[in-house]
């Protein structure tokens, strides 16, 4: 009687600690996705906080600049949308890789206009955007560390299982687009 009674109770104990780890990796997987939501949020406040801007600086340069004004702004116009129409990292990374780079051409043919250099408004929104555009490049840092974190969690043992069991699936990195991590040929971009 006493033996069955201690074998109860190591079999109650074993079960117990069965659900509790079971409990303690679920609430591991579930934080770190969390996480990663997270930080895509974070992305997606400072992808806000541009647009919100990307008008006024287009009006505003709008102002100042005539035959240029179509090519570049229209540029950056439709780049700008795509970087909204983005779905994943991938494509928000290609997106504000183009975008980037006609802001860079927009703000170089801005050197050319002295009044509009000299704008105030035109200055406070160039460096907002800058600022912005660092800001992002932090927020996917670390958004690639929690995605990185969670990836990882969810195809080490036991957790496998259990994200097996929850369709827990990988978590896209931004990568770099191609192209983007090429190096730059000074001369050619001053026209030498």
């Amino acid at each position: 009687m006493l033996l069955e009674i201690v074998l109860g109770f190591v079999l109650v104990v074993i079960v117990a600690s069965i659900i509790a780890y079971t409990a303690q990796a679920y609430n591991q997987i579930i934080k770190l996705e969390k996480d990663v939501d997270k930080a895509w949020s974070n992305i997606d406040v400072l992808l806000q906080q541009r647009s919100d801007e990307l008008p006024k600086l287009i009006d505003t340069v709008e102002q100042y600049m005539d035959h240029e004004k179509e090519t570049i702004l229209d540029t950056v116009r439709e780049r700008y949308q795509k970087t909204e129409q983005a779905e994943n990292p991938n494509e928000q990374a290609e997106a504000d890789s183009m975008l980037q780079g006609a802001l860079g051409d927009l703000f170089a043919v801005a050197e050319d206009y002295p009044e509009l250099k000299a704008n105030e408004n035109f200055q406070d929104l160039q460096d907002r955007i800058s600022s912005i555009e660092e800001q992002i490049a932090d927020r996917r840092e670390y958004y690639n560390q929690a995605a990185t974190n969670y990836n990882t969690l969810i195809e080490q043992l036991p957790y496998v299982f259990l994200a097996n069991m929850m369709s827990k699936t990988q978590k896209d990195l931004y990568e770099a687009p191609d192209g983007s991590t090429e190096d730059i040929d000074i001369n050619e971009q001053f026209g030498e």
